[in-house]
């Protein structure tokens, strides 16, 4: 009956699942906070009846998730490598992601779940079953693993439910897009890189009305942006929409959309539109079409990130401006002294095991073992056939992979031959230590490119960074209102950008979010974020 019951369940769950989906992308991801206790690199391995790693007996272990391209073939080397390797019949289903929130929920419905099970960012399908009792909490496990055991807690809290860790999450580096200036501009005028937005409104100003490219023309302005106030040119976590940094008279967290800071941003661009220093058509341009206002050399002031920044965009612009060269902005202080832009969710993406496993541990141990091999990191001068991990990873030089000029390339047809044992690990991204050496320039080769994003480390390793709490907190009004309720938002911020609602009937806007429902996502955000024990602002 409890099967049965559960299977209902995921039914009626099923409908709202393209909703909740959809409220996620718009609002961002939202997993994460703090708590103490989790396994972490600092605990102790738990004793256990079997041995984690005795490969005596052979298990049929299955899985599935999402795959943006085509999906691996059924039967290949890459797999014969995996269950000889790991003495496992191991069957993986991999969907294209387009496909994956439908597919997954029928095969859930019809009471098949694998014993492995992928989530896209933010996909509340996996609090809500993990909620229902579906998926294996793995807390008495994880400290035995290279990998697994060294993921930071503050990234595993944001996949609890009810005090329990049930997700293991994908890896994404914590720096989020942030503001970046043409310096070459600044040299020409001979402006300084902005230390508070009184002095960015008056570089963008000079960007408009002085002519910093020399050409004689008034054809540049300040600030590129497009519809939906996108992208978020918060100087801080203070200023950031999406963070729930500002507390309210109760004392209770609120969405930084309707925070003073917030406030202070879109007075910030209505004086920016006023004298034509930012994309005039904002609220129409694509994503796309905003960053051709930059990339073309028409503004000074954008967005950049650590990695991937498209190298094409940037030598598009230095064909027409030879000399442009990009900077961080670094965070301004806020008025209440904080400094520090906003650490990402930590994840791209979700596994859970299914909680049937909790019959057999021996079975769990091996299907970690499978998900912690697939996360391993590897440095760059270990990525060769010298190491027999690596070497295994790729699926043995000359038939998975390459060496050339000294660097590990996959052959044309790794995946859709299934050549590498890489393509069939469900989560198959690098686990990037906290500690590890990255230098994220080495991504690119183009010199200006590499530089700009020096720029951006060492901004983001000098300072602070906010741990947002209402990460992997969920709130029923939020999945039934939410999008509708943001947009709302936007819409009448926008107005009051281009001068259709002055910026002094910010109270009243708030009163109407809060009277739509803005008031119940606030409550129920709160007891998720209290519940899971986060009561400090936490700065990392």
């Amino acid at each position: 009956m409890k099967n049965k019951h559960l299977i209902i369940s995921f039914l009626l769950l099923f409908l709202s699942f393209m909703l909740v989906a959809c409220t996620d992308e718009n609002t961002g991801e939202k997993e994460t906070d703090k708590e103490n206790e989790t396994a972490g690199e600092t605990e102790k391995a738990p004793d256990t009846k079997v041995d984690p790693f005795d490969h005596s007996e052979k298990y049929t272990i299955t899985g599935m998730t999402f795959r943006f391209g085509d999906p691996p073939p059924l039967s290949s080397p890459g797999l014969d490598l995996i269950n000889e390797r790991f003495n496992v019949d191991y069957k993986p289903e991999i969907i294209p992601q387009g496909d994956y929130v439908e597919k997954s929920s029928a095969i859930v419905a019809s009471g098949s779940m694998p014993d492995l099970v992928g989530f896209q960012a933010g996909d509340t399908r996996f609090y809500q079953w993990a909620e229902d009792g579906a998926f294996l909490p793995l807390d008495d496990y994880l400290s035995h693993y290279v990998t697994l055991g060294k993921i930071p807690d503050y990234i595993y809290n944001s996949f609890k439910v009810n005090g329990k860790i049930y997700g293991i999450p994908r890896y994404s580096q914590p720096f989020p897009l942030t503001p970046i200036i043409r310096k070459d501009w600044l040299d020409k005028l001979g402006l300084e890189v902005p230390t508070n937005y009184e002095e960015l409104e008056e570089i963008a100003i000079a960007f408009t009305k002085e002519d910093p490219d020399g050409n004689g023309k008034a054809d540049t302005y300040g600030v590129a942006i497009g519809e939906n106030i996108n992208p978020n040119f918060n100087m801080g976590t203070y200023w950031d929409f999406n963070a729930w940094y500002h507390q309210n008279d109760n004392g209770d967290f609120i969405p930084g959309i309707i925070s003073d800071g917030r406030k202070e941003l879109v007075q910030f661009f209505a004086n920016l539109y006023k004298e034509g220093a930012m994309t005039k058509d904002f609220a129409v341009l694509d994503w796309a079409s905003t960053n051709n206002e930059f990339y073309s050399g028409k503004a000074g002031i954008f967005v950049g990130g650590v990695s991937g920044m498209s190298q094409e965009y940037f030598e598009g612009l230095l064909s027409i401006n030879p000399d442009a060269e990009l900077v961080a902005i670094p965070p301004f202080e806020a008025p209440d002294k904080s400094k520090g832009f906003t650490m990402g969710s930590g994840n791209s993406g979700i596994l859970a095991l299914n909680a049937n496993l909790a019959e057999d541990e021996g079975k769990i141990y091996r299907a970690l073992e499978l998900v912690d091999f697939g996360k391993t990191y590897f440095p760059a001068e270990e990525k060769n056939p010298q190491n027999a991990d690596f070497d295994f990873y790729l699926g043995k030089e000359g038939t998975g992979y390459n060496m050339e000029n000294g660097l590990p390339v996959q052959v044309p047809t790794f995946s859709s031959d299934g050549l590498s044992p890489s393509t069939y690990f469900l989560d198959n991204r690098e686990q990037v230590p906290e500690d590890a050496a990255i230098n994220y320039a080495d991504s690119y080769t183009l010199p200006e490119l590499k530089e700009m994003t020096v720029s951006l480390q060492e901004m983001f390793e000098s300072n602070q960074m906010y741990i947002d709490p209402s990460h992997g907190v969920l709130s029923q009004t939020n999945q039934e209102k939410g999008t509708d309720l943001m947009q709302f938002l936007i819409n009448e911020q926008s107005k009051m950008i281009a001068g259709q609602r002055p910026v002094s009937d910010w109270d009243a806007l708030v009163e109407e979010y809060l009277a739509k429902g803005g008031e119940a996502i606030i409550k129920e955000t709160n007891e998720g974020i209290k519940a899971k024990g986060y009561t400090e602002r936490e700065w990392k």
